[in-house]
């Protein structure tokens, strides 16, 4: 066929171009759902939810959102049809949102999260695996990188729409409505890709292995310092509850935070990848530290030190979504790729869910405690990143490595 042929002559072209465009449909997916997530703690808090309810909240929501993954993962690298299983997360997420509009209480808004969750988690490891044969081409933290930036460029500018319809008067209520043309918008162009390119996979030359080896030491090391991060990473949501509850953060200004944190995600997704594709997986020992800042400076700074700590919380954000996926694609075989993504982002998950209940609680209780448990957990997950890039280092060189994670400069 003509699109195997081009892809053939040209692919890192035609990589950049499929990564481009997965991109843009990210870029309105996070238009939409991070405009939501923007105000899902204050909005939880207006229908009479706790603290508590909201840290569960979005610990359930995280949980199903990672967990689901396991799911997702397995049966698209058994059945090997990445399009339909993504198709039908993104058609759950991009309408679970805009119904919130419609939520009477805080249960049936909590359903409508969680419902929203579970459509990223069906859609995101095939998606993830069809991006990966794509970055190949390009290394893997730049392609990664690329559609980061785009992801969460969207995620700059949902709550800025969203802001702006608090400002004007129109409630919780008429901003979740707003967001249903940006989610139109994402299923239109999300069905345009599947036309475009119907076969990803063929945009990764390497001939498939039949044999391939399972999921390697370094993979599972490597996964017990995310989920340390993970389970030490608040959920925004409660963090908006507390500008909200405190009042040391305007009601119009939660989601521009929210904003702020997004662009520096989106920012320093570019530049974490570039830095990922040259210096490997030692690059994630400066940044967790510098994440670790975040909550100190959100839960207990006035208002210029709660943004700089939602700046923080976004780069942290930046790497869990560019660096964390790109370099598990180098460390299995492509065979292998959508149960690994499943597995890892699954166990991430449980880790988040379990963290975030406990902050939620710990926020009710104690801040000091809160801050210390999220500092530690973070902190901990260094020695581990530490081990893990001295492990890819020694193994740079193995055959059997280099089959199974391709290039990583």
């Amino acid at each position: 066929m003509d699109s195997v042929k081009q892809n053939e002559r040209t692919p890192s072209s035609t990589a950049l171009k499929f990564v481009l465009m997965i991109g843009v449909v990210s870029f309105f997916a996070d238009f939409t759902y991070e405009g939501s997530r923007s105000i899902t703690g204050p909005y939880l808090g207006t229908l009479g939810a706790t603290g508590t309810a909201v840290g569960i909240i979005a610990g359930v929501g995280e949980l199903l959102g990672y967990g689901l993954r396991l799911v997702s993962g397995g049966l698209s690298e058994k059945t090997g049809e990445f399009w339909p299983i993504t198709l039908a997360g993104y058609f759950v997420q991009m309408l679970a949102v805009p119904a919130l509009a419609l939520a009477g209480n805080w249960q049936v808004a909590a359903a409508l999260i969680i419902l929203e969750r579970i459509g990223k988690a069906t859609r995101n490891p095939p998606r993830d695996v069809m991006l990966s044969h794509a970055a190949k081409q390009m290394g893997y933290g730049w392609g990664f990188g690329v559609h980061e930036a785009l992801d969460q460029s969207g995620a700059f500018f949902g709550p800025l729409l969203v802001a702006a319809m608090l400002a004007r008067r129109h409630g919780y209520i008429g901003a979740y409505a707003a967001l249903l043309l940006p989610a139109l918008i994402t299923l239109a162009l999300l069905v345009a890709a599947r036309l475009i390119y119907p076969r990803p996979g063929d945009m990764e030359r390497e001939a498939p292995d039949i044999h391939a080896a399972g999921l390697s030491n370094l993979f599972w090391i490597y996964m017990i310092g995310a989920t340390l991060v993970a389970a030490g990473f608040a959920d925004y949501s409660l963090i908006a509850y507390h500008f909200e509850k405190t009042a040391r953060v305007p009601q119009d200004w939660v989601p521009i935070f929210y904003s702020v944190a997004m662009g520096v995600s989106g920012i320093g997704s570019l530049l974490f990848g570039r830095l990922f594709d040259r210096a490997g997986l030692v690059i994630l020992i400066p940044l967790t530290l510098i994440s670790a800042l975040a909550m100190p400076l959100v839960f207990l700074g006035g208002f210029k030190l709660a943004l700089i700590g939602c700046a923080i919380w976004g780069m942290g954000m930046g790497v869990h979504e560019s660096i964390i996926p790109a370099a598990v694609a180098t460390m299995v075989p492509r065979e292998r790729r959508p149960s690994a993504y499943g597995i890892f982002t699954g166990a991430y998950g449980v880790a988040w869910f379990l963290g975030s209940v406990l902050i939620g609680v710990l926020y009710d209780v104690s801040l000091p405690f809160l801050i210390a448990f999220s500092v530690l957990a973070e902190l901990a997950a260094i020695p581990v990143f530490f081990k893990v890039s001295r492990l890819a280092k020694a193994n740079r060189s193995s055959p059997v490595t280099q089959s199974a994670s391709g290039s990583t400069h």
